[in-house]
């Protein structure tokens, strides 16, 4: 009997369209290992915010990316990035993060540093004996995974996110993050040529993992 093909999910869309819910739904639906690219921006800022690095000044950027290395641990289904031995926690969800990851995300130099590490999952998830992947993020459709075997893009009405952000405790400049993650020259956030577009402005968790997973299973279900 063959064994099951390893597949890519790959998720794309700005903050609160419910990218990280049905990833982690999916992951667990079909024993896929769940990546969150945006917590890589994440605690990448955070630790050049503590190390005093300013995402205006490049020079400074392109310098503390060099002297740092990154691993992955597996925790679960998800996986969490290590950076020069120290995994982040809480602080990446900060005020001071939220105003700062777009500026950081925007720089060349620090999407190429991450470009080899974010494809590189996939070895990750072979290795611990998943299916697949899935992974969620802005570009990952379109740059790190464009040949990804399934491609969705998340979008919802600015003020519904907010609203969500808000449910969930946390302040976010919505309509900021996505000018600026939209008009970045670098992988800008865009729905990807070929990509299914879903609105869940008012759909439920449920039905837009629904819609997801009939997609993926029917490509997976034998002929």
């Amino acid at each position: 009997m063959p064994s099951s093909p390893f597949i890519i999910v790959a998720i794309d869309g700005g903050a609160a369209s419910g990218k990280s819910s049905t990833s982690r739904i999916l992951s667990e639906r079909f024993n896929l290992l769940h990546v969150d690219t945006g917590s890589y921006y994440r605690a990448l800022t955070a630790e050049l915010l503590r190390r005093g690095v300013a995402p205006g000044d490049v020079p400074a950027v392109k310098a503390a990316l060099a002297a740092l290395r990154f691993g992955t641990r597996v925790n679960g289904r998800s996986s969490e990035m290590d950076i020069d031995g120290h995994v982040a926690g809480d602080e990446i969800r900060s005020r001071e993060v939220n105003d700062a990851v777009s500026h950081f995300s925007a720089i060349p130099e620090l999407r190429a540093a991450l470009l080899a590490y974010q494809r590189g999952q996939a070895d990750v998830a072979q290795c611990h004996g998943f299916r697949g992947l899935a992974m969620e993020g802005r570009d990952i459709g379109s740059v790190i995974f464009p040949d990804a075997d399934f491609r969705f893009f998340l979008h919802a009405d600015p003020a519904e996110r907010s609203r969500r952000r808000a449910g969930q405790g946390q302040q976010d400049k919505i309509h900021e993050r996505d000018r600026l993650d939209s008009s970045r020259k670098t992988a800008p956030l865009s729905c990807p040529a070929g990509a299914t577009s879903i609105d869940t402005t008012l759909a439920s968790i449920g039905a837009v993992v629904q819609q997801m997973a009939t997609a993926i299973a029917a490509k997976l279900r034998p002929a």
